[in-house]
C-alpha cells in the first residue's frame, strides 16, 4: 500500500503588496536611528536632554558615543 505525499508549494508574493510596508519600515527605522544616533547638540530637533536621556542605553548599545 502506498500513500501519496503532498508536496507544499510556495506562495509567491507581488513586489506590490510588499512594497508599502517595507517602505513603512525602511521610514520607522531611519527615524529611530535619527533619535538614537543624532539627536543631540547641534542637530537636536527638540531642546533639552529629554530624548538624549530616553535612548541613552540604546545609543551606547548600537556603539554611537555621546559623552
Amino acid at each position: 500500500m502506498t500513500h501519496a505525499v503532498a508536496i507544499p508549494t510556495p506562495v509567491s508574493i507581488p513586489v506590490r503588496q510588499i512594497l508599502p510596508y517595507a517602505v513603512f519600515a525602511g521610514i520607522i527605522s531611519l527615524i529611530a536611528l535619527y533619535f538614537v544616533g543624532a539627536e543631540q547638540g547641534a542637530l537636536a530637533v527638540f531642546e533639552g536632554t529629554t530624548v538624549h536621556e530616553l535612548v541613552h542605553d540604546a545609543r551606547h548599545l548600537l556603539g554611537f558615543p555621546c559623552h
